[in-house]
């Protein structure tokens, strides 16, 4: 997480929310020295246990509307995403009238390196069942890399605090909503970059445990089962 800020630099985003699971105490420590070296406001919150990634994303949109923020980004804190990109995401919001950016290793201009085999196979695939199902061309799905106006999440339609969206739902529910709510949507090159991940541990999801909460969401929106 201190690298990842690091590479934040003056006039990229206006603060920075930090959500931490379960951090060591090295790991805060790291996150500390980090904190000091940028000229970006930092706030910290520190999770004692680990209740979904659902939940932290939800902690940070809390923080975010609570603070009247107008525009909110998404990115993981472990070297995967790259924050010196977070423009590419942002300038179609500021600039071109959009209410949604998902970001795309797979466009013209976006990056891969050393992503998992099978991983690589499921992000190719996916996106088409999300094509077909929401009538929307998709070229990425599963890449939390994404920005989107905070009014989003004030729409009646869209309850992201709902308590079976505490895990990876959470991300394909409100990615679903947006895509079919008329939106204006739009996709951005990125990078994915996953050699910073050591010991082979590129990942907390477990593909026997949690496909159905990554695959589960479009079919059980599709059909009218969760709303």
């Amino acid at each position: 997480m201190g690298t990842v800020l690091e590479r934040f630099g003056p006039g990229v985003v206006d603060e920075i929310c930090l959500v931490a699971d379960s951090p060591s105490p090295r790991t805060l420590k790291r996150i500390e020295e980090a904190r000091r070296s940028i000229d970006v406001p930092v706030y910290l919150i520190h999770n004692p246990e680990r209740k979904g990634i659902g939940y932290a994303i939800r902690q940070g949109y809390s923080y975010a509307l609570d603070n009247k923020f107008d525009l909110i980004v998404v990115m993981a804190g472990n070297g995967k995403d790259d924050p010196r990109e977070i423009p590419r995401l942002t300038a179609p919001i500021l600039k071109e009238g959009t209410d949604y950016v998902q970001g795309s290793r797979f466009l013209p201009g976006g990056r891969r390196k050393k992503n998992p085999f099978l991983r690589s196979i499921f992000t190719r695939l996916f996106p088409v069942i999300w094509t077909s199902m929401t009538g929307v061309h998709c070229t990425e799905v599963t890449n939390g890399f994404r920005a989107y106006r905070s009014s989003i999440l004030k729409d009646p339609r869209i309850n992201v605090w709902q308590s079976w969206l505490d895990n990876y739902e959470l991300e394909y529910y409100l990615h679903y909503k947006a895509l079919t709510l008329g939106y204006k949507f739009a996709e951005r090159p990125v990078s994915k970059d996953y050699t910073e991940i050591r010991k082979g541990k590129y990942s907390h999801i477990s593909p026997l445990k949690d496909w159905w909460q990554i695959v589960g969401p479009v079919f059980m929106l599709k059909l009218g089962v969760k709303k």
